[in-house]
């Protein structure tokens, strides 16, 4: 029987001859390479072009969504980007790339921490279906279960599942420096110094490294080292590492008053008994009893006033610690200064009132 000629037309159309296909294949592998040299020469818009025809090219070319996914990434997209990941592992389920892209938008992006442990477990598992787990592949999803383990504050497992990826793929930078700034949550600053000083070795254009060896030098006790360290990650990387907004002591006491005195009255009233101390930064022993990070910028110790009845603790142990230099290091002028310690004085103090954070936001603490 004859076809119509609208009928032959539509069949053409998806059932192309081998020449045809051929054809198009060069053509999407020939935009995928116009889309990398724009996207490395800084121009978007037209990488995002030339995908789109690589697309239209070879509409389940997961190399093109994987390359979306990153664009859209990197532009704040988070949800696009996920869904052109995802598009990317249903067009080729084995393709790496897009799994860990996957994987990593869900940590840095979506805090999955649980989820993305259950992928990587996935991809361990090596089924057929999936990529398989060489020792590179090994290496980056170890790394992957350690950032979420390390989110979901397990320190310990973060730090064995990171030394996995090293023993599974290298000496790898940005393994050595995840490393070093484990340890150093850990309040081991020694170890996270030799660790890190060894990451800036092998990669001294890294920012994350610098700054990290920059604060474990700094608790290590070398400041000067610390300060051309902290210069460092500044000039490679301005926005995420300002230079701290160093101020002296009596200015920054006298902020933290003002702080307790613009607080609601009644709310002064509970508080004038509690002392609200000063520290450069929290103990060694405080960062393990407290389970806290070096970083913080302040905390209550002791019992919230709603717990007070059923403690034996005597309440003249009760103190909000306000930490000098971890604030300083957030804040790129004095005015954002002065705003952190109104927000961490209130914070703390809200803590001790045992309220939580909607309280604190109706009460005017938050």
């Amino acid at each position: 029987m004859l076809l119509a000629p609208n009928e032959e037309l539509s069949r053409a159309r998806f059932t192309p001859p081998p020449d045809a296909k051929m054809k198009d294949k060069d053509r999407y592998w020939d935009c995928l390479d116009q889309a990398m040299e724009a996207s490395h020469g800084g121009r978007t818009d037209e990488a995002m072009a030339w995908l789109e025809e690589a697309l239209r090219a070879h509409p389940e070319g997961a190399e093109a969504h994987n390359g979306r996914g990153e664009i859209l990434w990197d532009e704040d997209a988070v949800d696009d980007a996920l869904r052109e990941f995802e598009k990317a592992i249903a067009a080729d389920p084995k393709f790496t790339a897009a799994h860990l892209n996957r994987a990593e938008i869900l940590i840095e992006e979506l805090g999955e921490f649980e989820h993305v442990l259950e992928v990587c477990d996935e991809l361990l598992a090596g089924r057929p279906e999936l990529p398989r787990p060489d020792r590179s592949l090994q290496a980056e999803i170890y790394y992957l279960k350690s950032k979420a383990l390390f989110y979901l504050d397990d320190l310990g497992g973060a730090l064995f599942l990171v030394r996995r990826a090293i023993k599974a793929g290298g000496d790898q930078p940005v393994y050595r420096a995840f490393e070093g700034q484990i340890l150093f949550e850990l309040g081991r600053y020694e170890e996270a110094r030799r660790v890190l000083e060894h990451a800036v070795a092998l990669d001294s254009e890294s920012p994350h490294a610098v700054y990290h060896f920059a604060l474990a030098q700094e608790r290590a006790g070398d400041p000067e080292e610390a300060q051309r360290a902290f210069a460092q990650a500044n000039s490679l990387d301005p926005q995420h590492y300002p230079l701290p907004e160093v101020v002296d002591d009596e200015v920054f006491r006298g902020a933290v008053s003002e702080a307790l005195a613009n607080l609601p009255r009644s709310i002064r009233d509970y508080v004038e008994n509690v002392p609200v101390l000063v520290e450069d930064f929290p103990s060694v022993e405080m960062v393990e009893s407290e389970n806290v990070s070096p970083q913080i910028l302040g905390i209550f110790v002791g019992v919230p006033r709603t717990e007070a009845s059923v403690s034996s603790q005597p309440p003249d142990l009760d103190r909000v610690m306000i930490f000098k230099r971890n604030l300083e290091k957030i804040c790129s002028d004095s005015e954002e200064l002065i705003e952190q310690i109104q927000i961490t004085v209130r914070h703390e103090i809200g803590h001790y009132l045992g309220l939580d954070e909607d309280d604190m936001e109706r009460l005017g603490l938050a």
